[in-house]
């Protein structure tokens, strides 16, 4: 009786696990849905002048943004559950991501350029003023990517979670959403006299099925082990969405100086190393990054006995 007792209450368990786990999903696809009609009404009404995909795409982001704001209402999660701390600190907790960032990538791609994968552009001629100007820029856009993303992936999502879910678990399903996002896209061209009001839908479909691409596997693996690392800083550390965001912002320009300055050898025997999403992102970042968490458990574990 007692054991059958066990069972019930771990399937309901099990139950309420998987629907919360799934209640993202939800949103962001009622945030899709909306952006697929939105798409519509503005490409009948302006015609082809931006993209009809490019439209669904930017207009869900904006959504996804936008729904922070009431989401931290309706779940009560004030700035510092969010993981902002004080605007001193925070500033501070930045430049500590951004060093913790270099540390982290740098010797990524010291390993690449030493393997042969990562070869100098040589076709490009650079200036002081343009490597300045695009050192700045890249800089620039990487702030606003993880300005946008980690409130709401390190933020939203993982203090949602955690709050039904175990911490562990809310950390890894951020880190699955946060990776599927990145190949959540279709980039089959519909033209303004094409579309209809099922378009969005259909292309839809396409942008799923390339998040279950074979191809991107490799490179999806690695962004899960990229959210999972900074769900962890998150976690371990009060009040320091500041660090993953300065972390979050010099891995991206790492990488995009890098695509600016290098190509990649699609005949060196190690290109397996990095994945087909961006040449970058692959097996080497996974193995690396579990390394550095594996290290930090270890110490963690010295420090307590």
């Amino acid at each position: 009786m007692v054991s059958n007792m066990r069972i019930l209450q771990l399937g309901q368990y099990s139950v309420r696990c998987i629907f919360y786990a799934l209640v993202p999903l939800l949103l962001l696809l009622a945030a899709i849905c909306v952006s697929c009609v939105l798409a519509f009404f503005i490409i009948k009404g302006v015609g082809d002048v931006v993209p009809f995909q490019k439209i669904v795409s930017k207009s869900t982001q904006l959504l996804l943004i936008l729904s922070i704001f009431p989401t931290m209402k309706i779940l009560n999660i004030d700035k510092t559950e969010l993981g902002f701390a004080t605007r001193p600190v925070f500033f501070k907790q930045v430049l500590q991501g951004l060093v913790l960032g270099l540390l982290t990538l740098l010797p990524i791609f010291f390993v690449l350029s030493a393997l042969k994968i990562n070869v100098f552009d040589s076709s490009q001629l650079w200036t002081v003023s343009s490597v300045l100007s695009k050192l700045g820029f890249s800089l620039l856009m990487a702030f606003i990517i993880s300005l946008i993303e980690e409130p709401l992936f390190r933020g939203i999502l993982i203090t949602g979670l955690s709050r039904k879910l175990p911490i562990a678990l809310a950390v890894v399903l951020s880190a699955i959403y946060y990776a599927s996002l990145h190949f959540l896209d279709n980039n089959t061209v519909v033209l303004a006299q094409d579309v209809h009001f099922l378009t969005g839908f259909k292309l839809l479909g396409g942008a799923f099925a390339n998040v279950l691409n074979p191809v991107f596997y490799s490179s999806f693996l690695s962004l899960v082990m990229v959210g999972i690392f900074l769900g962890i800083i998150k976690t371990q550390f009060k009040t320091s969405l500041g660090v993953c965001i300065g972390c979050h912002a010099c891995w991206v320009w790492q990488i995009k100086m890098s695509k600016s300055f290098f190509i990649t050898n699609i005949y060196s025997e190690y290109v397996y190393l990095v994945g087909y999403y961006d040449a970058i992102i692959g097996p080497l970042v996974t193995g690396w990054l579990l390394l550095e968490i594996i290290k930090y458990f270890f110490y963690q574990h010295i420090a307590k006995h």
